[in-house]
């Protein structure tokens, strides 16, 4: 059976998207390179996405705006970002013609809620015969599966790192806001340039921006 874990970063910030990751893993990965994203810093986050984007039999990015945030609330938001991701890495993978057929694969999801993968994918088989080949025997969450399951440390570090690295194009877009140090999460110091500058294009105005 295959393994696919799911996991998503930015769900606390006040600015930014939510980014998710879907990564399945081979038996020759180096599995001692993972952790819970938020136990490795910045330095090892990075060394292993390099590897996990060289080495991992499959990968996915999915993303949600602050825009569509702010129209569906981040729970719905973070799932709507998971469902991509999978179906970016399905897509991924066809392009290059690889293989995720013969084995049923098992989904993890990092947390309390599943992303409707099962039901989307049975609406698009009928109209691509590369899907109607992919089995998905189960879609289960599971809280704290970034700490436990290796291909969920692997797409919350890919999700992670994905995130961080458009947050920092946005500094360059928006440097009063020190978005490069914070992220986009809700610091003093972030808080304060809200009041002094307002709310960016890219801040989540569902949220409490201004406290």
């Amino acid at each position: 059976m295959i393994i696919c874990g799911i996991d998503e970063a930015g769900r606390g910030p006040l600015a930014g998207p939510v980014c998710a990751a879907a990564v399945i893993l081979n038996d020759e990965f180096p599995e001692n390179i993972l952790n819970d994203s938020k136990k490795l810093n910045s330095s090892l986050r990075s060394q292993a996405r390099r590897i996990i984007l060289e080495k991992a039999s499959a990968w996915g990015i999915g993303w949600v705006s602050h825009t569509e945030i702010d129209s569906i609330n981040i729970l719905q938001a973070s799932l709507l970002a998971m469902k991509r991701a999978f179906f970016d890495m399905l897509k991924r993978n066809e392009e290059k013609q690889a293989s995720l057929l013969g084995d049923d694969i098992s989904v993890v999801v990092d947390g309390n809620f599943t992303p409707d993968i099962i039901c989307e994918l049975d609406s698009l088989k009928k109209n691509s015969s590369y899907l109607q080949k992919i089995k998905i025997k189960q879609c289960e969450a599971m809280v704290k599966a970034d700490a436990q399951i290796p291909q969920v440390m692997a797409a919350s570090i890919l999700a992670k790192t994905e995130r961080d690295n458009f947050m920092d194009e946005m500094a360059l877009l928006y440097p009063q806001y020190g978005y490069e140090k914070h992220k986009g999460y809700p610091t003093k110091a972030h808080r304060e340039a809200v009041l002094k500058y307002g709310p960016s294009p890219i801040h989540r105005l569902s949220f409490k921006v201004k406290k």
